[in-house]
């Protein structure tokens, strides 16, 4: 018993982790340092930004006080406060004026074609259009021709010599229309047009409008430098005159019917 007694009994083993618990708990920590480390860097965020707008504060509380005390000094001298308008810039006011104002329906004339016509304005429109039907490609002299008739309806108002005219031009260019059932590519023709004051060389892509209510669009082209928009009136010009046609002082009654038209 005595030597029983005198032995020692065997060391309990010392706990051991495997790889996988060890890389467990390094990410363990790995994570929570990282937590630490994002509270902190929002904190010092959020410090700043209370920073920040403690300073704009006390800005806006100086501006306020040294306007209540200019104010205080305006009292007890007796004056008012000088109310400055702002002047108009006279380089714009001369370049509004050299413009021609415009509805947004006008009269238009082809001198070339000897006929009036109604116009709608658009300015979301990039380039002008003509109603044109029997549109027929033809070669002049080597150069790319057409030759078309005036696209137009029974109420449409023209000079009536004109209605049945070929009109020949040469072709300055073709534009590619993307449509939902496809592209079309239209010639795009030059003519003398007159609108009020105004008297230029326009270009037109020629495609059938007699679904429409106007045989002529004029665009951004067109109006690009030389005319502004006035979308609340129309016919601020006078309708121009050609022989055969009837006189502008009749063209009241059809910008009435015209206006029934839209409102329809």
């Amino acid at each position: 018993m005595i030597s029983g007694c005198a032995l020692t009994p065997e060391s309990a083993p010392e706990p051991t982790l495997s790889p996988d618990a060890f890389e467990a708990r390094i990410g363990q920590l790995e994570e929570r340092i990282v937590q630490r480390c994002d509270r902190s860097d929002a904190l010092a965020a959020h410090d700043r930004q209370q920073a920040e707008l403690l300073a704009e504060l006390r800005d806006a509380g100086v501006t306020l006080r040294q306007l209540r005390g200019d104010i205080e000094r305006l009292k007890q001298r007796g004056e008012e406060p000088t109310v400055v308008q702002a002047q108009c810039n006279d380089e714009l006011s001369e370049t509004l004026a050299a413009k021609e104002m415009v509805g947004r329906s006008e009269w238009i004339g082809l001198p070339d074609v000897g006929t009036y016509l109604r116009a709608r304005i658009d300015s979301g429109a990039n380039t002008s259009s003509l109603s044109a039907t029997e549109i027929t490609r033809f070669e002049r002299d080597g150069e790319d021709w057409v030759r078309f008739k005036l696209g137009l309806n029974e109420d449409d108002v023209v000079v009536e010599d004109v209605r049945d005219d070929w009109i020949e031009r040469p072709v300055e260019r073709r534009v590619r229309i993307m449509q939902a059932a496809g592209s079309e590519s239209r010639p795009v023709v030059s003519l003398l047009m007159t609108l009020g004051p105004i008297r230029e060389t326009v270009e037109f892509t020629l495609n059938d409008r007699t679904h429409l209510n106007y045989p002529v669009l004029l665009g951004r082209r067109f109006l690009m430098d030389i005319a502004l928009i006035d979308v609340a009136e129309d016919y601020l010009h006078p309708r121009p005159e050609f022989p055969g046609g009837r006189p502008a002082s009749e063209a009241a009654e059809d910008e009435i019917n015209d206006r029934d038209e839209e409102e329809g």
